[in-house]
């Protein structure tokens, strides 16, 4: 096995280069630190495209208002603001197409297919989260918030089923190039799912819950368990027992061999 390379300091964001190379609608604009770049671009009137970064969040959040902190420049984390096209019904797709753009980005860079989805919101590598997300309907459109750790150390993750892109696949990612490779993957997987031509197998590819026994945790605190046997086209998760979860928090169960 090769030796893991120097844990060099990271190279720093820059909004002009990311916005050579991406979509001209994207508008880039990165900040050195900031509270949560979810609360500071819900607070303005953004437009389709806006993207806000920061190298350092002090108060950042996740799904059912979990704390993201990290260390400065070692994470990418990111919001941006669309306006889908599609009914707002249809909506809550768009998590699970955010999560199977960012775990292929993710999975192309380092050349390999460890990194997978758990359903809703999370990337995983093996069972050990690198990254989440968090969608949340503002006005007309919708605000996506991405958090992943990219060179955060051992000694740096919050908690022990944390991991990095740099502590499972020993690569020093660039920022810019996941932030850019990730976002003109997403943008063309929008415009497929926005014309009805974004497949399911595409994200069923990447899922690791799909084919899982599992346990949903529901916001009211009742549990249902069973297998993970695939998704509806608006994201629900559908059981082999024919019940479909919407929302809740999700156990991966070991598999019985």
């Amino acid at each position: 096995m090769n030796p893991a390379p120097e844990h060099n300091a990271p190279v720093l964001l820059d909004a002009s280069l990311i916005s050579q190379s991406v979509a001209s609608y994207w508008r880039v604009k990165v900040l050195d630190e900031i509270a949560s770049t979810q609360v500071e671009l819900a607070a303005g009137s953004p437009r389709h495209g806006d993207l806000l970064t920061a190298e350092y969040q002090s108060a950042g959040r996740g799904r059912l208002d979990r704390t993201f902190i990290t260390t400065r420049s070692t994470a990418l984390t990111f919001s941006f603001f669309i306006k889908p096209v599609r009914a707002r019904s249809e909506w809550g797709f768009l998590s699970l197409l955010t999560g199977s753009a960012v775990a292929q980005t993710i999975n192309e860079l380092t050349q390999s297919d460890l990194y997978s989805t758990k359903w809703p919101n999370d990337i995983l590598v093996g069972d050990k989260k690198i990254a989440g997300l968090l969608s949340e309907v503002h006005g007309d459109g919708v605000i996506i918030g991405i958090g992943i750790n990219v060179t955060t150390s051992c000694d740096e993750l919050p908690v022990p089923t944390a991991s990095s892109i740099f502590l499972e696949s020993h690569q020093m990612i660039d920022r810019n190039d996941l932030l850019t490779s990730f976002l003109n993957r997403f943008s063309k997987d929008l415009a497929d799912w926005e014309i009805g031509a974004y497949p399911l197998d595409r994200y069923r590819a990447t899922s690791s819950t799909l084919g899982r026994p599992i346990i949903a945790l529901h916001p009211d605190g009742s549990a249902l368990s069973g297998r993970a046997v695939d998704i509806s086209p608006t994201g629900a998760l559908l059981l082999d027992s024919g019940e479909m979860i919407t929302v809740g928090d999700i156990t991966h169960l070991s598999i019985e061999r």
